[in-house]
């Protein structure tokens, strides 16, 4: 069984023993963690689609350990003008191992 789950902004395919990397959440290691926001379920050829989301379904995931991504460098350069920007920004991410993808309707 297949999901996809939302979470900041973002959708996400998963199944279970999938590891994501999640927007930080502010949760010790080895915590649980239940995803609400279901837009889709998929068992086999069986696909359920929310409005937007589905009601009662629930993804299950342990939070693994915090950390920050790569760097990503923003340079801005305007020519004939001496005018020039660099911007670095690191995504703070939570990793996660999903458990259970649950759903009470079927």
């Amino acid at each position: 069984m297949q999901a996809i789950i939302k979470n900041g902004g973002k959708q996400y395919k998963v199944q279970v023993n999938d590891i994501i990397l999640l927007d930080k959440i502010n949760l010790e290691p080895k915590s649980s963690i239940e995803l609400d926001e279901v837009l889709a379920l998929i068992n086999g050829d069986k696909i359920e689609l929310g409005t937007p989301t589905i009601l009662n379904a629930k993804v299950t995931a342990e939070v693994i350990n915090h950390g920050r991504a790569k760097k990503v460098i923003t340079f801005k350069k305007r020519r004939r003008k001496d005018s020039k920007t660099k911007r670095g920004f690191r995504r703070d991410f939570t990793r996660v191992r999903i458990l259970e993808i649950k759903n009470k309707g079927i």
